[in-house]
């Protein structure tokens, strides 16, 4: 077991002890145990997946952030996270298509990069919740 602390900027999202964990990292998915080797990264829009403490598995949508482990300490920094089960569809396609339109106008004032990242968060929380389903 090690301790995991995954933190969004409103608040801690989830706190305890896991067995195991699997996150999306630039380079791939990464999966963790306790007595991993030490190591920092960025994490991707993806699906988070930990076994905690009863061994029973626990699903979530993540965005961009960073993930440190070190001395059975692990720490998920990213800029939101939601249970895969708490997802709403309906609202997600609602984001995708907002995102898809801000970006095929893109004239004047728009944040390109922000579009981008929401376009992606909401493809990434659609992909989770139809997984979810299945």
């Amino acid at each position: 077991m090690f301790n995991l602390a995954i933190v969004t900027p409103e608040k801690i999202f989830y706190e305890g002890e896991v067995a195991s964990l699997i996150v999306p990292g630039s380079e791939g998915y990464l999966g963790t145990l306790t007595d991993h080797a030490p190591l920092i990264t960025a994490i991707v829009p993806g699906k988070v997946t930990l076994k905690d403490s009863s061994q029973e598995a626990v699903e979530m949508a993540v965005s961009h952030g960073f993930f440190e482990i070190s001395h059975n300490t692990a720490t998920l920094l990213v800029d939101s996270a939601e249970y895969a089960s708490n997802i709403d569809v309906e609202r997600s396609k609602k984001a995708l298509e907002r995102a898809r339109q801000r970006l095929a106008n893109a004239v004047g004032e728009i944040d390109i990069p922000r579009a981008q990242r929401a376009l992606e968060k909401a493809k990434n929380r659609l992909r989770i919740a139809e997984s979810e389903e299945h």
